[in-house]
């Protein structure tokens, strides 16, 4: 007894997704396009996280010699108002950020390098008490140190780690301050004022190297986590996973940022080689969406050759399904010349704020002979077997698969919304606004 079974639904689900790729090198099978509008938007929560960051800035208590006109050498401090804890204060000895607020943000691409951030005409203020020291005077009473004007500025080198995680450092740092005044109150704060200039000036230098010491602790240690949430592989279902590491470092440009990723769905538990190559995709100039995915057919390819490996959606045909009295016989001889071709597939896609989902409309092939082996019959028997197939069997797997969906490329706490979609040859453009659920 002959049977059919493989190559087939292999073929079936090939022309039913997606037409073969043409292999045109080593290229991304996804494409993540980040626009300068998706920059402004993560440059306004990378404001918001760096604003959290500073207000946690401690700065040693401020203490020293000055020689005053008039008066001679006195000995000062500055040192943090008590806290509702007297008894840890001076486990501390740190000065406390009072307020801080970081007005404005630009987040702009580094041709070749990766991106720059900037912060500016934002302000701190610090308050805290002070005592003067004369011969045995002592002095004493509150400060209020305001900080205005600060300009901050930070380069980000992007790559990609071995294994295929993005990773992100800082290749420099800088940051300024137009002003500093301090106000006293108490006894005699007029003294403390005389050398307020000394003071303040200090501050400037050291809460300025604060800035960038903090900025450059916090890259390692928050934002690199962070990029690390991006999937490297992601499991679709109990046969499949997709792979989204990177194939290089992210490309800078004048005017986004582009993230090339593999793409690749596989078999999880057996993975093999792929055989073609994904096509070069030409993207469109579209920026009125914050981020866009640019999906080649090498991931739907890769996934019709993988279920076709695992067996999920083989099928036989058995010689014992056709009457006795046909001319047809199931043997490999006889299905040499049938081409089994597709008629008016109709597909829906969609996305959600996370994964692409899509429904597949049931329709019938049409099987056509181009050569017999085995005299004159009819083919609507055959056709008519395909298509109960395909129609009971193969439509209901491919769309209880597209149904489930497969999940996009994204770091933790990302949702999408807004979102518009694009047919092009060889890939999908889904376009989409990005945003970031705070917890």
């Amino acid at each position: 007894m002959g049977a059919l079974a493989g190559a087939l639904p292999s073929l079936l689900l090939g022309v039913l997704l997606m037409s073969a790729p043409e292999t045109l090198g080593d290229n991304p099978g996804l494409v993540v396009r980040i626009t300068n509008k998706g920059l402004e938007y993560v440059a306004r929560e990378g404001l918001v996280a760096l604003q959290n960051k500073l207000h946690k800035i401690t700065l040693p208590d401020f203490t020293g010699d000055v020689n005053i006109k008039h008066v001679g050498s006195g000995h000062y401090e500055l040192y943090r108002l008590p806290s509702a804890f007297p008894e840890l204060d001076s486990l501390t000895g740190t000065l406390e950020v009072h307020s801080c607020e970081l007005l404005g943000s630009a987040l702009t691409p580094l041709p070749g390098q990766g991106l720059h951030f900037s912060i500016s005409d934002s302000f701190i203020r610090v308050k805290g008490k002070w005592k003067v020291r004369k011969w045995k005077l002592k002095l004493q009473g509150s400060f209020d140190l305001k900080v205005e004007g600060i300009t901050i500025s930070v380069n980000l080198l992007l790559g990609s780690e071995p294994s295929g995680r993005p990773k992100v450092a800082v290749s420099s740092c800088s940051s300024h301050i137009r002003d500093v005044e301090t106000h006293v109150s108490g006894d005699l704060g007029w003294l403390l004022n005389l050398f307020h200039s000394q003071i303040e000036s200090k501050f400037q230098r050291m809460l300025e190297s604060k800035i960038c010491e903090k900025i450059e602790d916090s890259v390692p240690s928050d934002l690199q986590p962070y990029l690390q949430t991006l999937p490297v592989t992601t499991e679709i279902d109990d046969f499949m996973g997709i792979d989204y590491s990177l194939t290089e470092a992210p490309r800078a440009t004048a005017q986004m940022l582009e993230v090339m990723l593999k793409g690749e769905i596989f078999s999880r538990d057996h993975r093999s080689p792929v055989a073609f190559l994904a096509p070069v995709m030409s993207l469109p100039e579209e920026h009125s969406r914050m981020v866009y995915f640019a999906i080649s057919d090498y991931a739907f390819n890769t996934a019709s050759l993988a279920y076709h490996e695992v067996g999920y959606l083989n099928f036989s045909i058995t010689d014992d399904m056709v009457p006795p009295n046909s001319n047809l016989r199931l043997t490999t001889k006889s299905f040499r010349a049938f081409a089994p071709r597709a008629t008016n597939v109709s597909a829906t896609l969609t996305f959600n704020t996370s994964k692409i989902t899509g429904f597949l409309e049931p329709r019938k092939i049409q099987v056509e002979l181009k050569e017999s082996k085995v005299g004159v019959f009819s083919v609507e028997m055959l056709e008519a077997l395909l298509n109960y197939y395909i129609l009971n069997t193969l439509y209901p797997k491919v769309n209880d698969k597209l149904e489930k969906g497969f999940p996009l490329p994204l770091l933790k706490q990302i949702e999408l919304y807004d979102p518009v979609l694009q047919i092009h040859k060889d890939f999908l453009f889904l376009g989409a606004n990005v945003q970031y659920l705070r917890v």
